[in-house]
């Protein structure tokens, strides 16, 4: 159990590093004026959304591993509840990026650098809120 434990944190590392990193690069894409930076900014955001996507698959299927061991107890506990809503909304930020990045590849989204910026917070939150809700479990 200790090893499905490490490779699930391990996967979360990960994929935070991609969702903390590609929407830095929607703010740089977002205020790049020359097309050679913006093509660039293009293959490198498409190819961390592909290379951070399995670390979000496996990062789940590790926690669901993890979970399997006691279920009764997750299911039944408080924290457990809001951490899985937690990672959801992860799962939907992520969507979402790669949701901009298929905007950016065309250069269909016309979103300022601000908003990237703003955007760019949401996982650091999410993250807060999954290691307090771990570690301290408050429910």
């Amino acid at each position: 159990m200790l090893w499905i434990k490490a490779f699930h944190i391990i996967f979360i590392v990960c994929w935070f590093a991609g969702i903390f990193y590609l929407p830095r690069l929607f703010v740089y894409h977002a205020m790049a004026s020359d097309e050679a930076t913006r093509g660039h900014l293009r293959i490198m955001e498409l190819k961390l959304y592909r290379f951070t996507t399995p670390f979000a698959v496996l990062s789940i299927g590790f926690g669901i591993w993890l979970a399997s061991y006691n279920l009764d107890y997750y299911l039944a506990a408080g924290w457990f509840h809001a951490k899985v809503f937690l990672v959801l909304l992860l799962v939907g930020y992520h969507l979402i990026c790669g949701h901009i990045v298929k905007q950016l590849q065309t250069e269909s989204v016309q979103r300022s650098h601000v908003f990237y910026r703003w955007f760019n917070e949401a996982p650091v939150l999410a993250l807060f809120g999954v290691v307090i809700l771990v570690v301290v479990k408050p429910f």
